[in-house]
């Protein structure tokens, strides 16, 4: 919870730095706090929501549930993609919109994957000794998912599911050379998503060569002017709100980008600490994993653990040009709403299962109205009376 509540503080400073300037200067009027509002209010639906599942998360999402908010992801990325119904926002149809509230529905499923996922690798521990056993049922519902997110397209979370499946797969026992198949099959299909789309070619061509063109409508623009923000903020940074990469260079700095403003108005230092925080989390994660009591519960505490990393993991290897633009929000900090409510939530489920069980006493009473604690005490006193006695007598013979 400390590391948690740290990010978030981060972000909400962060989230103002880098988009209350270019709001100020749109020419549209603004203040520049619409976007800070904005996740001061989704922050606190999150936070009311860890607070709940915290308090009764395992509980709360029974098998039926569980299969209730898997169908309902299931029927929202369908829906999603239907025209004039989803939002279209840059050549992808990925939310819903309501005015100013855009609601993604990739991000829930991602939650409502690891869930069934959990469930079933630990009501099922023998299938792990067969691979069409293992992989079959859980292919059968993440294939679909991943299918529809690609479809959006959104391939960035399609490979955060994965690696959190992935995850699931090592820590419930799956044998390594059946995860060198699944993870081949994988590589295929990913290969071919990106040579069938364009712009996922353009993309893989930037990360390649990032500085051969640097317009704006180059796909490896947004890449490039992160990595000059980083090279810009040296060690100790240019100072909180001076970045100047976010205001006339570096778009959208606020979401998928927003560690570059970190880098360039912390510096590396601001970098290492969002590291360390990261870190804390995926210690306490997996500490709580082993210390878990039951199959369901280390699997679900390490299923929410790696969903959480691998996100992070994978867009701070985008800023730093070591993996392509995949568009993965960074958890917790990023401006990314429902992103940000979903990890919350993941934080709150980890809460409950890392809090101790207190354990009720229940007073039983007697057949004759005394209570079990009673005969217990009327007990050890005539004990007690006996053993004194026993020792008198022997002190004075």
């Amino acid at each position: 919870m400390t590391a948690t509540l740290c990010l978030l503080a981060l972000g909400a400073v962060m989230v103002y730095s880098a988009s209350s300037a270019p709001g100020v200067l749109s020419g549209h009027g603004g203040t520049g706090t619409s976007g800070f509002f904005r996740y001061l209010i989704f922050g606190g639906l999150g936070l009311g929501a860890m607070h709940v599942l915290s308090r009764r998360g395992v509980a709360l999402f029974d098998e039926r549930l569980v299969k209730l908010t898997l169908l309902a992801s299931f029927g929202l990325l369908l829906v999603v993609l239907i025209p004039h119904i989803g939002v279209q926002i840059n050549g992808a149809r990925r939310w819903f919109a309501a005015g100013p509230v855009q609601f993604q529905p990739s991000e829930v499923m991602k939650l409502a994957l690891v869930l069934y996922v959990a469930r079933h690798l630990a009501e099922h521990p023998k299938r792990m000794r067969g691979f069409r056993q293992a992989v079959a049922p859980i292919a059968a519902v993440t294939g679909p998912a991943c299918l529809l997110i690609l479809v959006e397209p959104d391939l960035g979370t399609a490979l955060v599911v994965a690696f959190a499946i992935t995850s699931l797969l090592v820590a419930a026992g799956m044998p390594a050379r059946y995860l060198a198949g699944l993870a081949a099959c994988a590589a295929a299909v990913v290969l071919v998503m990106v040579l069938a789309q364009p712009y996922q070619q353009a993309r893989l061509t930037s990360f390649l060569h990032p500085w051969a063109a640097e317009t704006r409508s180059a796909a490896g623009y947004q890449a490039v002017q992160g990595q000059i923000a980083l090279g810009s903020g040296g060690l100790f940074g240019v100072g909180l709100g001076r970045s100047v990469q976010k205001i006339f260079y570096l778009p959208e700095a606020q979401t998928d980008f927003i560690l570059a403003v970190i880098g360039e108005e912390l510096g590396v230092l601001g970098i290492f600490g969002v590291v360390f925080l990261y870190g804390m989390i995926a210690y306490a994660g997996l500490r709580t994993a082993r210390r878990a009591a039951g199959r369901y519960a280390k699997l679900l505490a390490t299923g929410l653990t790696s969903l959480i990393l691998c996100q992070g993991i994978l867009n701070i290897f985008v800023v730093l040009g070591l993996a392509p633009l995949t568009g993965v929000p960074l958890p917790f900090i990023s401006y990314a709403p429902t992103n940000l409510c979903v990890m919350l939530a993941a934080i709150g489920m980890l809460l409950n299962i890392a809090a101790p069980q207190a354990q009720r006493l229940t007073v039983v009473k007697a057949p004759g109205g005394e209570s079990a604690e009673d005969r217990d005490r009327r007990r050890r006193d005539r004990r007690a009376r006996r053993a004194g006695a026993g020792g008198g007598r022997r002190a004075a013979g």
